[in-house]
Formats: C-alpha cells, structure tokens, sequence
C-alpha cells in the first residue's frame, strides 16, 4: 500500500484566485480535491514503480501528485494554456512529471510516450470517452490500463453486458475490459458537478476482441446499427448503410442474427459475425 500521507491539501479555488482564473464550463472543468476519491484513482490504476503515466487534462495537478509518488515519470498534458502556470507551480516539487501543453485528439501518442506498456489516468468529459479511447488504442504505443474520471452513469452504460450495449460500449469493449472501482460524489470536485462521477478501470486486451484489420468494418456496423436506436437491426442497418432492406435483411439472416433484434441486443461476437460477413 502507497503511503500518500505526505501529499498536502490543494484548495483548487484558492489557487484559481491566486493565479486569477476561474474554471472553464466550456472545457468541462471540474477539479478534484477531495483527498481520499485522489487516492482511490491512484490505487485504481495500480501503479508500479517503474512505470510510465500518461495524465490527460491534470488541470490543477491534484491527482498528478498522486501519480508522481507512485510512478517512474508522469506526462501530464494540458488543453488549457492558462492552467500551465499554476500546474507547473503546483509540481514544482515532483522532477518526475513533465508539463505538456497540446489536446491528446491532436497528439500522437508516441510524441508523449516513449515505450510500451504505459498507463493512462485522465479525468475527463464523457463526450469525449470514446474519441480518446480509439485515439489511445488505435496509435502507437499501447496502454496497459487505462483509468478515467468520468460521469457515473456513463461509466454504467459502458460496462453494460449483452443485451444493454450502446456504441460507447462497444467501442470501448472490444479493446479492454471495463470496471468500476469506486463512485466519486459531486462534492469531491470544485466546481461542483451536477451529477456523481465513478473511477472506471479498463485493462486493455493484448489484441482487440475483433482482428485490428476488421475493427474499421466493426465502427462502420456498428455506427449503422446504433443510427436509429429504436428501430429494427433490419432497417437500422439499411438506413446506415445506405442498402436495401431485403439486403440488410439477407445480410443478418446469413449470419444467424434474427432481423427484427435491436442493435443493444448484440454481443461483441455477433457484430464480429457480422463484419465477416459484410467484408465477404
């Protein structure tokens, strides 16, 4: 067990207002200071000491603290040029964090992280879950485990099973297996968000659930499937795809799949099934 004993309180508000800023509804800013949800996220990535940590969006540098202690070196990497100061100000007694100013969407992943088998723990919002998992998991190197902060329920619906998957799900499914270690209330975090966020673990498979040369064929169904969630997988697919329904329907009888299911129904085999047939 990680002694984080030593780490100090950080008042976000009192360091926003000595710096002269305030936090950024428009970048989802929400910063955690609650002492005990900073170190379950820590605990939750289970960091060893020669590890390397990816941290997108540190913000203030309260769990960036945390991560410094525990690993070899952390990348911490900033949207908001206005919080850099305060970050570096915050760190300033930790060498082994290095203080990145850019958005991980438009950064390669080898710009940051020079060797395999990283970590990535990020508190982020959840409109952006997916974007940073494919962006994480489709480039180079690859994470072992990556740890987020996002929205409760989102974490949820992601670690939904068969029968209740979204999108969200199986994008983020078909890469790693998803957990939830711990709920983190609203009043953890200044500003205080509306709703309860959860720490979701995913530990990342050696090879994606469906072969790396398919998965482009898998978004492609899958989006389709998902484009008109009420209706029927025959005409959710016709639509999406822009083929006939008899196609669609042919499409899904071929591989087993009754064409009146809905697209939640599916199990990440089933969509596997189905891309085989469609690249056929």
């Amino acid at each position: 067990m990680k002694d984080f004993s030593a780490i100090p309180p950080l008042d976000a508000h009192a360091v926003l207002r000595r710096f002269g800023l305030r936090a950024d509804k428009s970048l989802g800013q929400n910063f955690l200071q609650d002492a005990e949800a900073l170190e379950r996220i820590a605990l939750a990535a289970e960091i060893q000491a020669d590890d390397t940590v990816l941290e997108i969006g540190p913000g203030l540098g309260s769990l960036t603290r945390y991560l410094a202690v525990s690993a070899r070196e952390v990348v911490a990497l900033e949207l908001d040029p206005e919080l850099i100061p305060p970050l570096r100000a915050v760190l300033a007694p930790h060498p082994n964090v290095h203080v990145v100013q850019g958005d991980i969407l438009k950064t390669a992943v080898s710009e940051l992280v020079g060797r395999q088998d990283y970590l990535v723990v990020a508190n982020i919002p959840y409109y952006i879950t997916s974007a940073i998992m494919r962006h994480l998991l489709e480039g180079t190197p690859k994470p072992r485990r990556i740890v987020l902060t996002i929205q409760k329920e989102v974490a949820e619906r992601i670690c939904a099973g068969a029968g209740d998957l979204s999108l969200l799900a199986l994008s983020v499914q078909v890469y790693g297996k998803p957990s939830i270690a711990a709920v983190i209330p609203a009043t953890a975090f200044h500003p205080a968000p509306k709703v309860d966020s959860a720490i979701l673990r995913v530990d990342i498979y050696p090879q994606p659930l469906i072969p790396r040369e398919t998965l482009p064929t898998f978004f492609k169904l899958t989006k389709a499937g998902f484009s008109q969630k009420r209706k029927t997988l025959r005409n959710s697919l016709s639509s999406g795809l822009h083929i006939k329904t008899q196609e669609a329907e042919s499409l899904l009888k071929s591989t087993g799949i009754d064409p009146m299911r809905r697209a939640e129904t599916l199990s990440i085999e089933e969509w596997g099934g189905l891309c085989e047939e469609w690249e056929k």
